[in-house]
């Protein structure tokens, strides 16, 4: 018999990672299917942690980090587009989007999470990146996500301008770091059990259920 309780999942991701954004919606659906209720904490990763303000053309920064041909990214992101598409999430990639600082939008998931609002602000993050080519650098861009949560914007401002939480959500990078993660999406189920990459929705479904029985 399968407990109903909801499973502990921190996931360890980066809000312009795309497969953070695959991992998750594969997740979700794990999740429904197997009825299973998840207990979701987002905890921040920095993919290009020292990547200027203005950013990058996102093609020219894949060729110079990992060696990605033109075609090769142009497949990728045709890949990804599908992929996305399937679980129903649009990627809309253009050859002139920009990969950009991070820094910001994880100090504004860390402050919505205060209001209990840390997985709805991520999601709306990875929307605004994604599927709108949105600056997540520019605290204006920033402002506006925290209203579409109904969270005050100029609170929002105020506490981006202030630097407030950068030294929290710096230490709680240095955390996971320090304890081997290296690539995202990296989801830790129950406390116990890391998983990295996005393993697909069967497997999360086998996972969920796994520990599910565990607990009953």
């Amino acid at each position: 018999m399968i407990d109903p309780s909801p499973i502990r999942v921190d996931i360890v991701s980066d809000v312009v990672c795309p497969w953070c954004v695959i991992g998750y919606r594969q997740l979700a659906r794990a999740a429904e299917a197997t009825g299973i209720p998840l207990e979701l904490h987002w905890h921040p990763f920095e993919l290009n942690p020292d990547m200027p303000p203005e950013g990058e053309n996102l093609r020219a920064h894949l060729a110079a980090k990992y060696g990605t041909t033109p075609e090769a990214s142009r497949q990728a992101r045709d890949r990804l587009t599908e992929l996305g598409a399937s679980l129903g999430f649009t990627f809309d990639y253009a050859d002139d989007m920009r990969m950009v600082n991070t820094f910001k939008a994880h100090r504004l998931v860390e402050w919505a999470g205060e209001s209990g609002q840390a997985h709805a602000a991520s999601l709306a993050l990875m929307e605004a990146f994604f599927t709108r080519r949105e600056d997540l650098n520019d605290t204006e861009v920033l402002a506006r996500v925290a209203a579409s949560l109904g969270l005050s914007p100029d609170d929002a401002r105020a506490m981006l301008e202030s630097g407030v939480n950068a030294a929290l959500v710096r230490e709680k990078e240095r955390f996971w770091t320090s304890r081997g993660v290296s690539g995202v999406p990296t989801m830790i189920f129950a406390r116990r059990h890391a998983v990295s990459g996005a393993q697909g929705e069967a497997n999360y479904a086998r996972i969920l259920q796994h520990l599910s029985q565990e607990a009953a």
